[in-house]
């Protein structure tokens, strides 16, 4: 059953395949949703896209240990050799340009690095066609911080806006692989704002957006403040709001889970609603118990259900990559949601009936409620005696209902003088 929410398939034909390894990884090391020897084999056949051949070599030897290594792998490894040799010599030339002294002094400005380097060392554009392919076998063997390094370089002095558009892409790949967060970062927002401003079709723009929103992923799940950056992209940021409810619906998950673990940092109480209104236009195409729990919370009111869904969700945040570090807020959020709402919709409320879904003994489920009641700021008050939580409904002061009657009169009044000047007033040929 668990393995039916487990999203690695949905997911992997929007990412790069070293970023699918590591998902892969997870599974293998972190759950339990999959038999080792199957994800052994899917890794295996991701690795035959790349030219990580030592890694595919141990694989094989751990599927078929009594086997010898075939030959193709042998040859492989033989070739990406000579292509590594090949491209250290054809790019060396430019290499050693870019970590002149003078060079790694100078700023980002790459016309003006290139303008130096034309004028000063002979440089040609054609020598950066080398540089770029040299980047790309780095990345493809796993060595990802030397290849975002180049990828950098090349980036600056690149004249083909496609390929400096492609290195980026590397770049922030490499940066992902690199558990380096604020570079991670400030790629993806460079990355953003060349998808939105660059005239591209329609279609691409799409296609661009939806890879984003899933790489974005990584990022948004490890860096400091990760989670309200993702709740700004996915969900107000129209553009990519209406990719995901047009491609990505699965995303919803990682919104959710962020707005609910988020929810003590947020000060906008729209939120939540503009969230409930996403997923319940995208039910028909997507749910798990995580968009789950906040229907049958705020949508049916379904509290037996919502606990339910919570119990599930838990399982869930384990066994997803992105997810498993949210698991703590998520669930201590998502039960204040809970009975905060509970107590929003009823009088009287038992301790004890809460203490039994808490899990908690009766002292303590009042001390847990006490505090509720401040962070919800509720009107309410505890009856110890009773074992009971009274509830006061919020009622306006009759200064408010008078306010709140009263406040559209000057502006009615107003119209109906017009209304009435016009209606007396002596009719004449218009100007003109």
């Amino acid at each position: 059953m668990m393995a039916d929410w487990d999203l690695t398939s949905t997911m992997a034909p929007y990412l790069d395949r070293h970023l699918v390894f590591a998902l892969f990884d997870f599974l293998d090391t972190s759950t339990e949703l999959f038999v080792t020897e199957d994800l052994m084999k899917a890794k295996f056949a991701l690795l035959e896209e790349t030219s990580m051949v030592d890694s595919s070599i141990d694989i094989h030897a751990t599927l078929h240990p009594d086997e010898d290594t075939p030959k193709e792998l042998l040859e492989k490894r033989d070739d990406v050799l000579k292509t590594w040799e090949k491209l250290m010599e054809e790019s060396a030339e430019v290499r050693g340009l870019l970590e002149l002294q003078e060079v790694q002094e100078m700023s980002g400005d790459g016309a003006q690095l290139r303008l130096y380097l034309e004028q000063n060392h002979g440089f040609k554009i054609e020598a950066l066609e080398p540089l770029y392919e040299h980047a790309q076998l780095l990345f493809n063997i796993g060595k990802y911080a030397d290849a975002g390094e180049l990828l950098y370089k090349f980036s600056l002095l690149a004249t083909d806006s496609d390929k400096a558009f492609s290195a980026l892409w590397g770049r922030f790949a490499s940066s992902i692989l690199c558990l380096e967060w604020e570079k991670a970062l400030a790629d993806l927002n460079l990355l953003k704002d060349y998808i939105d401003h660059n005239s591209r079709g329609a279609l691409e723009q799409l296609q661009q957006r939806t890879w984003l929103i899933h790489w974005s992923l990584f990022v948004f799940f490890n860096h400091p403040t990760g989670l309200d950056e993702l709740i700004q992209l996915f969900l107000k940021d129209e553009k990519y709001a209406n990719t995901i409810q047009t491609v990505c619906p699965h995303i919803l998950r990682y919104l959710t889970t962020a707005v609910i673990a988020q929810a003590q940092n947020q000060k906008n109480k729209g939120i939540m609603k503009s969230l409930v209104k996403v997923i319940q236009q995208e039910s028909y195409t997507y749910k798990d118990p995580i968009t789950e729990f906040v229907e049958c919370l705020y949508v049916r009111f379904d509290f037996d259900g919502a606990q339910q869904k919570l119990r599930e969700c838990e399982t869930v945040l384990m066994n997803d990559f992105f997810l498993r570090r949210c698991r703590g807020d998520f669930i201590e959020n998502a039960r204040l949601f809970v009975f905060e709402t509970y107590c929003r919709i009823h009088n009287t409320i038992s301790i004890s009936m809460l203490a039994e879904k808490l899990n908690m003994d009766v002292v303590r489920a009042e001390e847990w409620i006490v505090n509720l009641i401040r962070h919800a700021q509720l009107d309410a008050k505890i009856d110890s005696k009773a074992g009971t939580v009274l509830m006061t409904p919020k009622v306006p002061s009759i200064y408010h209902q008078v306010i709140e009657r009263t406040k559209s009169l000057t502006f009615r009044s107003s119209e109906l003088a017009d209304q009435h000047e016009r209606a007396n007033r002596p009719q004449g040929k218009r100007f003109g």
